[in-house]
């Protein structure tokens, strides 16, 4: 007989898989590894997905293990998109996925001018243009091909396109960035080492594993769309691991999960947790359908469309309202979508401070109040100073 999860269970199972809730990541690799891969085309929301899976590591952490340990690589995977990965899962990964997404993105490569023939020559120089452990921007390398005799576009998304295409070839990934934040591309080969080459089956195996054990319980259509593979390589990945799996009923349809895990489900926790994630964190984008976290009459709020997925304030898993950083980048704004219980605020003050002590700034914070609900002048905030000193207190008026 399948286990049955409500949906506190069900959010409280995948806050667990995703290591927002229970014990934090052993380390950048740890959190990383934890969710699978973390979507990096924002650099600072894949630094807040880091910060809120671990405990006590910092910003300076997380540019250690890219730029120096080299344990994690910033490259093309899931969905054909820039994702942080362990740097010992990226040739698998790169080798599964990239043909996938190379091929999807052809014709637009064409209607850019990098016809196949181009491509193929831009390969054949970029091992030379790169090699001894150069580290060149976007712009750098392109100008390096013309010079070779490459004659590529150079406005437009040409550029952008031909560097990703040669990322999902398995031929170069990001480096170190630069002092001014611009990103580094390098021969992957030189910076990871070599990787011992899957099969299909064992690679789409290993990575509808890394995918349930990091977002379980969950279904193949989740699976479908975290990954972007075509619809049969998703379901024999699928098929492959389910000897590993159990069933799990939940509101939404059956779903499966690793059997150990099923084994040991979490209680829902009590009576708050708080966590504040950053845009497109895992636990948003890493499945179908996100009823089960954010309510229907909000949705909007937090996924407006066009793939933008806005940090949110979970409780007990749960969407309860969205967070941006304001003009001065210090002060953090909580927009609630309704009423906040009274214990909440110090929740979302101890979360402001750790994203603080992470970052390596001083935070503040302002909640502001829930729309159509205004017992003050609109747009008045609750704030609360926070800093690296004391245990800040919320002013008056959040509840």
């Amino acid at each position: 007989m399948p286990i049955e999860l409500s949906d506190e269970g069900l959010r409280a199972a995948r806050m667990n898989s995703q290591l927002l809730m229970g014990p934090p990541a052993a380390g950048v690799v740890g959190a990383v590894r934890g969710a699978a891969a973390i979507q990096a085309q924002d650099l600072n929301a894949s630094r807040l997905a880091v910060r809120a899976r671990t405990s006590g590591l910092v910003l300076a952490d997380m540019r250690r293990a890219i730029a120096e340990e080299r344990s994690i690589v910033r490259t093309w995977a899931m969905r054909g998109t820039l994702h942080a990965l362990p740097a010992a899962d990226a040739g698998w990964m790169v080798g599964l996925l990239g043909p996938v997404f190379a091929a999807k993105t052809a014709r637009r490569r064409a209607e850019l001018g990098l016809d196949d023939d181009l491509c193929a020559r831009a390969e054949s120089v970029i091992p030379d243009v790169l090699s001894g452990g150069r580290a060149l921007t976007r712009d750098e390398l392109v100008d390096e091909l013309l010079t070779a005799g490459v004659a590529l576009p150079t406005t437009g998304q040409a550029p952008a396109h031909l560097v990703s295409y040669a990322a999902m070839r398995g031929l170069i990934c990001r480096g170190p960035d630069r002092e001014n934040g611009k990103p580094t591309y390098v021969l992957t080969r030189e910076w990871v080492g070599t990787w011992e080459s899957r099969d299909t089956d064992s690679a789409l195996a290993k990575l509808a594993r890394r995918y349930l054990w990091g977002h379980g319980p969950a279904g193949l259509a989740d699976f479908t769309a975290w990954s972007g593979l075509p619809a049969d390589m998703a379901r024999r990945g699928w098929e492959l691991v389910a000897k590993d799996t159990e069933e799990v009923g939940t509101p939404y349809g059956p779903m499966r999960a690793p059997r150990e895990f099923a084994e040991a489900l979490p209680a829902p926790p009590s009576p708050w947790q708080v966590r504040m994630v950053g845009a497109f964190d895992s636990y948003l984008l890493g499945y179908k359908d996100r009823g089960f976290a954010v309510p229907g009459r909000h949705a909007h709020t937090i996924t407006p469309g066009g793939g933008i997925i806005h940090p949110a304030v979970l409780v007990n898993g749960r969407a309860v309202a969205r967070w941006k950083w304001a003009a001065d980048r210090r002060t953090v704004v909580v927009e609630p979508f309704g009423a906040l219980a009274p214990e909440l605020p110090q929740g979302i003050v101890a979360e402001v401070v750790d994203i603080g002590r992470f970052l390596g700034v001083e935070t503040r914070l302002e909640i502001t109040e829930p729309p159509r609900r205004r017992s003050g002048p609109a747009g008045s905030p609750t704030e609360a100073h926070t800093g690296a000193e004391g245990a800040p207190q919320p002013s008056g008026g959040a509840s």
